[in-house]
């Protein structure tokens, strides 16, 4: 057998977005909103993927969006790389599905609870080691919650999670590892096919079950988000290459002032403010030339008149 990878997002629509993918779904969401706890009982899934009507590469509404039976809106995504304001973008999209319930005139206790379920590819916070880090909003010192659950933010980093299949006994730990290591199977493993959304999971993500026509687009897909990530990673070293160079030319212009401050106060004595913040403002070439000039100089007055000359 052969798999697609979960983490592609047109895959991940197909596998959780389809019109059959009401019990997967469900699963998915009971395991990583509320750990494993069958809370969710029932959905309906917005604008479901058609495996008849094929979704051109430009389209961009690729994440999964849900309704569920207290009328609450679950939004899940897959991001494989970070970019520009990630944060934002997945705040700004929960803060829109909340809003984007009421229209013109309507009350304001018609609107239900939004969630933003966002699955990364990548690490997002440095400061914990949680794979599920969860967000509501609270008190700054106290803590107590205002909206209760009104708006809430969910993060999965999947680099985070390390277990092995035999390792992943909880219902939340197996749907994990189908995100991270399905495209990396030859079989379904027993511990999941136990778990039948699972395996009804893995039997959509089989690419023997899918036409041509999908997955040329999944290898099309694939390809186009393993280049962004690509792209960003080489800026992200280039920008920290350029970054140490600056740091270190920084450095070598700190050394180059030091050292001919310490040369003119033994030639003059104390320095004028004057001369100290001209010098600051010198490049490197140019302070280099002065450290060679500065042995002509009898006074002030010709280290002035030498500054005065560079800064025309």
């Amino acid at each position: 057998m052969r798999f697609i990878s979960p983490k592609v997002d047109y895959a991940f629509k197909k596998i959780f977005g389809s019109e059959q993918s009401q019990r997967i779904l469900i699963s998915f969401l009971n395991a990583i909103i509320y750990g494993g706890d069958k809370v969710i009982q029932s959905l309906t899934i917005v604008n479901p993927y058609n495996p008849g009507q094929v979704f051109t590469l430009k389209d961009t509404f690729l994440d999964v969006k849900a309704v569920l039976a207290d009328g609450s809106i679950v939004i899940i995504e897959m991001q494989i790389a970070s970019m520009v304001a990630f944060n934002k973008r997945v705040a700004y999209n929960l803060a829109k599905a909340y809003s984007n319930q009421l229209v013109k005139g309507e009350d304001y206790p018609l609107i239900n609870p939004a969630i933003a379920v966002t699955i990364t590819d990548f690490i997002l916070f440095n400061d914990t080691e949680k794979i599920i880090s969860k967000f509501a909003f609270h008190e700054e010192e106290e803590k107590f919650k205002i909206l209760e659950n009104e708006l809430r933010l969910i993060f999965v980093e999947l680099p985070k999670f390390n277990k092995t299949i035999s390792e992943s006994h909880s219902l939340t730990d197996k749907w994990i590892y189908f995100l991270k290591e399905t495209a990396h199977l030859d079989n379904i493993p027993e511990s999941l096919a136990a778990i039948s959304e699972i395996e009804f999971a893995l039997q959509l993500a089989n690419q023997a079950n899918m036409t041509v026509e999908e997955l040329d687009i999944v290898d099309r897909r694939g390809m186009m988000l393993q280049d962004e990530k690509g792209r960003i990673a080489y800026a992200e070293e280039k920008g920290e290459k350029r970054g140490e160079e600056r740091g270190e030319k920084k450095g070598r212009i700190k050394e180059a002032i030091a050292l001919i401050m310490r040369q003119l106060k033994k030639r003059f004595g104390d320095i004028p403010a004057t001369i100290n913040s001209q010098l600051e403002d010198l490049s490197i070439e140019e302070l280099e030339r002065l450290g060679e000039d500065i042995f002509d100089f009898n006074s002030w007055e010709d280290l002035s008149s030498w500054l005065e000359v560079r800064s025309r």
